[in-house]
């Protein structure tokens, strides 16, 4: 084993020794990211109504908030809440400072859920418009109002078919997450930058976090894929069996 290990250009001992932090990094990527990914699903399903039934007063104010999010990148907003929010008196002397903006976590944790609320809510958007006229004015017809519409037809509906760009979305916020590691917070990516930087390696750590990343993706696409078949199973096209056929044919002779 240890001739094996001789061949193979990376220490792995070093990796095996300090996997314990890359494990805590792990809890930390996946904790910031699924927390501000379910606190920006739920602030995007209000905002996205309001795009999607042009509101004269709400449609052009989240427009512009998400004109702004998602035009500027996701590390300048996150520089901006933690570095330049302590430059103001106001914000040092006031109840927000002490616990949370004073905070790295929870500055992470603010810009990745404005971040991704941005996103989900032109995506919901996009579900909601594109939702078929038929099945609107059966609603209409059955004499459903304009929230039990929406309640009960139009948001299930859209979110049915949001969920193969969501999972690009839910992707695109664990890659942005490593934007944590810049304001000292040890992510995944933190845990390796620190592992390099402890030992003076050149890509250990880097190659590490790369293949935990790798893991966790797989594991994203694995349950999406799943919610796919469950949810939009009844959108795939299938090839025509003999039973289908008879089946038809019985009843065409009815």
């Amino acid at each position: 084993m240890e001739n094996f290990l001789s061949y193979i250009p990376l220490d792995i001992s070093l990796i095996v020794e300090n996997f314990d932090r890359f494990l805590y990094g792990v809890w930390m990527t996946l904790n910031l990211t699924v927390l501000a990914l379910i606190v920006g699903g739920l602030l995007a399903v209000p905002m996205a109504i309001a795009r999607a039934s042009s509101h004269p007063i709400f449609n052009p104010i989240v427009w512009a908030y998400t004109y702004i999010f998602r035009g500027t990148p996701l590390l300048v907003q996150t520089y901006l809440i933690y570095f330049g929010l302590g430059q103001f008196e106001a914000i040092r002397q006031s109840w927000l400072w002490d616990p949370i903006l004073s905070s790295a976590w929870w500055c992470a944790f603010i810009a990745f859920t404005l971040n991704t609320a941005a996103y989900s809510t032109e995506l919901l958007r996009g579900a909601i418009i594109d939702t078929p006229k038929g099945e609107v004015e059966a609603a209409i017809a059955t004499g459903h109002s304009y929230r039990s519409r929406m309640r009960r037809i139009i948001l299930p509906s859209a979110f049915r078919r949001a969920i193969p760009a969501y999972s690009n979305e839910v992707i695109f916020m664990l890659h942005g997450s490593v934007v944590a590691s810049t304001i000292t917070l040890q992510d995944i990516l933190g845990v390796g930058r620190w592992l390099n930087g402890r030992f003076y390696l050149a890509y250990e750590g880097f190659i590490t976090a790369a293949f935990l990343y790798f893991l966790i993706v797989l594991c994203i696409t694995w349950i999406f894929r799943w919610l796919e078949r469950r949810y939009l199973g009844h959108l795939t096209r299938r090839e025509i069996t003999e039973t289908d056929i008879e089946i038809l044919s019985e009843g065409s002779t009815r």
